[in-house]
């Protein structure tokens, strides 16, 4: 048994991911480029997991109490079986790891305080 994979590296190696839905491994599913499938339970899960399906890079969110083999099931056949999901996914992958999220963050920060126009 693994104790810990870190997920930039496990990611990228995988045709889909089912994760919970957290912020933090949403992000890490959308910068590794790979369609994934939520599975929420708590707090702001079902929101992250919606917005994945908005993006096109997931199908709809399996409420935990929902999940069974047949559901599961039927949706790592969607992911899998989509070129388009699988294709939007990594384009937004790559602008993700394109940009420089840090220098954006100072910029704005910046400008909202007035400190540059």
């Amino acid at each position: 048994m693994i104790k810990e994979v870190p997920h930039d590296w496990l990611f990228p190696q995988v045709p889909a991911v089912v994760h919970h839905g957290g912020a933090s491994t949403t992000a890490a599913v959308l910068r590794a480029g790979t369609p994934s499938i939520t599975v929420p339970f708590f707090a702001d899960q079902p929101i992250w997991g919606e917005k994945l399906t908005r993006l096109g890079v997931s199908p709809a969110p399996i409420p935990y109490k929902k999940v069974s083999d047949k559901t599961l099931a039927a949706a790592i056949e969607i992911v899998l079986g989509d070129e388009v999901m699988r294709s939007k996914a990594q384009e937004l992958g790559e602008k993700i790891r394109a940009e420089d999220g840090v220098a954006n963050a100072v910029e704005a920060f910046h400008r909202h305080l007035g400190l540059i126009g």
